[in-house]
């Protein structure tokens, strides 16, 4: 499949003070080559789609962030809470971890979602960049925790931006997932409401419970949110929406 030539990419750039040398970026679905259920701008290498496709669209990013495309260091996800160092061990291409971390310049941390959280953080001073696929399960077992402290770096010197997933208004759980959040933390109740939800199931805002996780740790520069995959079916792949579908990619990095 030829990459001659490049149509533009379209790209969400997060808006928030961070310092000069921190790039980041969450695309959408379109601007890429994949086709129907992937259509277009699928990153996810793991849902069927057409494997050529799928490298001319990681392609296509690369440029236009103007790296590389070995710099995106993508992940194995399990919706775990392992958290891994970038340039990873030698030897190992695709780690087994659902967050990631560098001080190295050009290794981009990046996350693939299609309605699960991805959460990007830096420093105050630029020297550390690290990304998370927060869904609820990895959210609720300790993700951000887990990344907060591998990067060895107080609460009060961390910024976080908050990308494109489900939104409070279409995410239904049961009365488990609410509980397992108030087993560790009775605040997170504010994040369920039985409004709009079936009986006995609730609506849980994954932001809100991201922003408490956050906060709890001195996290209290936080950015974004706001976004529904499920509803904005133009720009957002959404698996619970849709079932089969692509990913889009979230990415953080230092130069």
């Amino acid at each position: 499949m030829s990459s001659d030539w490049v149509s533009e990419v379209p790209l969400i750039r997060p808006d928030w003070p961070a310092p000069s040398n921190i790039h980041a970026v969450c695309t959408i679905r379109l601007g890429g080559v994949s086709m129907p259920p992937w259509a277009s701008m699928n990153l996810g290498s793991h849902v069927g789609d057409e494997p050529a496709r799928v490298a001319e669209n990681r392609l296509r990013l690369a440029r236009a962030c103007s790296l590389p495309a070995d710099a995106f260091v993508w992940l194995n996800q399990v919706h775990g809470t392992d958290v891994v160092r970038l340039p990873p061990a030698e030897g190992v291409s695709i780690p087994d971890a659902d967050a990631s971390w560098t001080q190295a310049a050009n290794n981009a941390c990046t996350i693939l979602t299609a309605d699960c959280l991805p959460v990007m953080l830096c420093d105050l001073n630029g020297t550390t960049v690290a990304a998370a696929h927060a869904g609820w399960r990895s959210l609720c077992g300790g993700v951000l925790e887990n990344l907060v402290s591998a990067m060895g770096l107080p609460g009060n010197t961390l910024m976080a931006w908050l990308g494109p997933a489900i939104g409070p208004g279409t995410f239904e759980v049961g009365p488990e997932v609410k509980a397992a959040f108030m087993a560790h933390d009775p605040e997170a109740e504010s994040a369920f409401s039985s409004e709009g939800a079936r009986e006995g199931h609730y609506m849980a805002d994954i932001y809100l419970l991201a922003r408490q996780r956050l906060q709890n740790m001195g996290v209290t520069k936080i950015f974004g949110g706001g976004f529904c995959t499920v509803t904005d079916k133009q720009r957002f792949y959404s698996y619970r929406r849709d079932g089969k579908t692509g990913r889009m990619a979230t990415a953080i990095w230092k130069t």
